[in-house]
């Protein structure tokens, strides 16, 4: 039986990135709703995206650099 570690270590990245992502909305957020409100709560989610979207940004490039990649070497 063949096994694709390629594909595994895809998965595993995936979802380390989307445990990051609850971990940080919902025990970071969470305690500046429980420590200082619900207005510190929506200010603190706007930074936290503010923080995400470099990441987006920087993992969209790269998934496009890799199609380009893999178009040209279909050729």
């Amino acid at each position: 039986m063949k096994r694709d570690l390629r594909k595994y270590a895809q998965q595993t990245n995936v979802r380390l990135f989307i445990g990051f992502l609850i971990i940080v909305l919902l025990i970071g957020d969470g305690l500046i709703y429980y420590a200082y409100g619900k207005i510190a709560a929506v200010t603190g989610l706007l930074c936290i995206l503010g923080g995400i979207f470099p990441l987006v940004f920087i993992w969209l490039a790269m998934k496009t650099i890799e199609w380009i990649t893999k178009l040209a070497n279909d050729r």
